[in-house]
């Protein structure tokens, strides 16, 4: 079994308003991610990844693009200890 990983990222620019979380939520089940995902008041998304270290990667990398109508200005990564998890939820 793969190790698993945890990642604690901010999601800077156009990211509110256009289906970032629904489709960071989509995303995240299709590649079997653990986490959640939330808009912040200042404008940013902060998200959870916990899985295998290459699905992880995967969900990292995808936040550099993420929903077609986000313009995404920055990604800020915090790797963690994984905490367990089961599913993939937006939270609010």
């Amino acid at each position: 079994m793969a190790t698993r990983t945890r990642a604690h990222v901010f999601v800077s620019g156009t990211v509110q308003g256009v289906y970032y979380r629904a489709n960071t939520r989509d995303t995240a089940e299709e590649m079997g991610v653990d986490g959640w995902v939330k808009n912040l008041d200042d404008g940013r998304v902060e998200a959870v990844f916990e899985g295998s270290k290459d699905a992880v990667e995967g969900m990292v990398e995808w936040c550099y693009t993420g929903s077609p109508a986000a313009d995404v200005e920055d990604v800020t990564v915090e790797y963690e200890e994984p905490r367990g998890g089961d599913g993939f939820e937006i939270r609010y």
